[in-house]
């Protein structure tokens, strides 16, 4: 179970408004977490902090973890960068990699990330990875479509016209 999304001091508004809600309004621990949209075991939990440690265990709190490195605005200048592809940011091809990313992190922000959390970076941004369509070196798009407008209406009859297998 980890920390419900939001601003600290929205959340403690949110515990202390639940306390405000049963204690002095009178209503229920159910109507107070319909009201809330949270769970009634939660509102229990509320008031056992509240009456055991007072309103200082409802404050809010700081974020735990280790703090982003990147910015609320820097993550969306790199989402920019990202929409713009990687040619535009001098690769040889469109395709972004992990290792690109980081290259493009590091250029831009001045900021270092280590490889492997840049995929845990740009899932927490709303990308997916993604992997390219793998296509032999030597493929020749022109002899593929000549095959497929010759040679494929032609198999094709001979395996209609030898009926059933």
């Amino acid at each position: 179970m980890g920390r419900t999304a939001g601003k600290a001091s929205t959340l403690e508004k949110r515990r202390l408004r639940a306390i405000e809600i049963v204690e002095k309004e009178g209503l229920s621990q159910i109507e107070a977490a319909k009201q809330l949209k949270v769970n009634p075991r939660t509102i229990r939990r509320w008031l056992q902090w509240h009456r055991g440690r007072g309103p200082r265990k409802l404050e809010a709190r700081k974020t735990p973890g280790r703090p982003m490195r990147l910015k609320h605005d820097q993550r969306e200048k790199l989402q920019d960068l990202l929409l713009e592809g990687a040619g535009k940011a001098g690769f040889d091809s469109d395709l972004w990699s992990c290792r690109r990313v980081a290259a493009v992190i590091k250029k831009e922000f001045g900021v270092k990330y280590h490889v492997d959390y840049i995929s845990t970076l740009l899932r927490s941004m709303g990308w997916s990875p993604q992997k390219p369509e793998r296509v032999a070196i030597e493929r020749d798009e022109a002899k593929v479509r000549g095959w497929r407008r010759r040679s494929l209406p032609r198999i094709k009859k001979k395996l209609e016209s030898a009926g059933p297998r």
